[in-house]
């Protein structure tokens, strides 16, 4: 009978014993692994059933939407809380604020993101195409993702 774990070799660096994993081998020995992170490309319709797809999809989406909500309240608290200390600080005259170089800084600002944007149209164009097409191989697993976040959000 053969061992289920894969072969692995002791190395010592600085009096510190480290195992290294042959992920070639094990691999070869674990079927699922090869199904999930093998080099086979395509739409994910004939490596999963519907129902496994729509769990996927709907997992993936709910962990996704959860952190997605959670994150949102952590910075638009942050934001709105720095923003009303500013706003008490510089009522109190603790700080000083010169509106006319803000409005300097925003213009400028604008400008930049203007020049920015018109550089990476092409390249956001081309994420947007590769993204549309992963989502019409990929219907499935696709409105599970979408049904799952909207559920995250709402949770």
């Amino acid at each position: 009978m053969t061992s289920r774990n894969p072969p692995f070799q002791d190395y010592k660096s600085n009096g510190e014993s480290h195992e290294v994993l042959d992920l070639t081998e094990y691999a070869r020995r674990h079927h699922w692994w090869n199904r999930v992170f093998g080099h086979s490309s395509g739409p994910l319709e004939g490596k999963y059933s519907v129902a496994t797809q729509i769990v996927m999809g709907g997992v993936t989406g709910w962990c996704a939407g959860f952190l997605f909500q959670k994150a949102g309240k952590l910075a638009a608290t942050t934001v709105g809380g720095g923003f009303l200390l500013l706003q008490v600080a510089s009522h109190n005259g603790y700080v000083q604020i010169n509106w006319k170089r803000v409005g300097e800084d925003v213009n400028k600002a604008k400008r930049q993101m203007k020049k920015q944007a018109n550089k990476a149209a092409p390249e956001i164009n081309n994420i947007i195409e590769e993204a549309t097409d992963f989502i019409k191989r990929n219907i499935v697993i696709s409105s599970g993702f979408v049904g799952g976040f909207l559920l995250g959000l709402a949770s």
